[in-house]
């Protein structure tokens, strides 16, 4: 398996209408915090995110959280 990348040290927040996203887990994705097909051949896939109502979000682009997909403050310790 593969290490996911670390795509940035911030999280993104994003007010995200009810519905199904893909978080990007490998970091690879140039449509960050969301998943572009990029991690083909990593062994890394996406992370479902259903929302049932709005919800304003913090999304994790360091790849290092324990909550994925959302951040949990890891990027402050890289």
């Amino acid at each position: 398996m593969t290490e996911a990348k670390i795509a940035g040290t911030k999280p993104i927040v994003l007010k995200l209408e009810p519905g199904t996203y893909w978080w990007c887990a490998c970091g690879r994705s140039a449509s960050q915090p969301f998943c572009d097909g990029s991690h083909a051949g990593t062994g890394l896939g996406p992370v479902e995110v259903a929302l049932e109502a709005p919800r304003t979000v913090a999304l994790c682009v360091c790849k290092h959280t324990g909550g994925a997909p959302f951040c949990d403050g890891s990027h402050a310790r890289l």
